[in-house]
């Protein structure tokens, strides 16, 4: 189903490199808000070493995140230092295909890592990259993406329930709505920020 992850972890720094062995992933797309970095802008504790250690076994790396600022989104990712792409508007497949085409791989070799089922894990899944989902940082968010929460608890308890486990889906979301799909359509693909 396009709305389920391939793999439901706690943060980003769960993914290992035996993870990606095991499903043949030479890259790696990373988003930003609440996924590498909390609300205040301080980056996830360990995230820095995580994508170094990677890096060095030969994964390649690219931020691809919604965020419109692009200064907020470079210097994430010169502290990682790794391409970034801002304003993807995520699950259009435009600013995902770029990262691709940065990282000269073929979709299937690529996992996408985000914290939202309704951008990084659909835009991942029509692309037929691995998507991974991993669990918001905190529970401030930007006001269109506290709308879709409750959205994506719903379809997160499904998948655990397909998937036969039991986990801490994040309860502290009220309210969501599917917004990004009519937002994200009054862009043109000139708008995108690469860096």
């Amino acid at each position: 189903m396009i709305l389920y992850p391939k793999k439901y972890l706690e943060n980003t720094t769960k993914i290992t490199e035996q993870l990606l062995k095991e499903n043949d992933i030479k890259g790696i797309i990373l988003d930003v808000d609440n996924t590498l970095i909390y609300y205040n802008k301080t980056l996830l504790d360990g995230v820095e070493k995580w994508c170094e250690n990677l890096k060095n076994k030969g994964i390649q790396f690219c931020i691809v995140s919604n965020n419109c600022k692009k200064e907020n989104v470079k210097e994430i990712a010169d502290r990682l230092g790794i391409k970034y792409i801002s304003f993807a508007m995520k699950p259009m497949k435009r600013g995902l295909k770029k990262a691709q085409e940065i990282m000269k791989l073929d979709a299937r070799d690529i996992a996408v890592v985000g914290d939202q089922i309704f951008t990084d894990v659909v835009g991942a899944n029509r692309l037929g990259m691995f998507s991974i989902l991993v669990k918001p940082l905190e529970r401030k968010d930007i006001f269109i993406t506290k709308i879709k929460r409750p959205f994506e608890e719903a379809v997160i308890k499904k998948y655990l329930k397909m998937e036969g486990a039991k986990g801490n889906v994040h309860k502290w979301y009220s309210y969501r709505i599917l917004f990004d799909f009519c937002y994200i359509r009054c862009f043109d693909s000139d708008s995108l920020q690469i860096g």
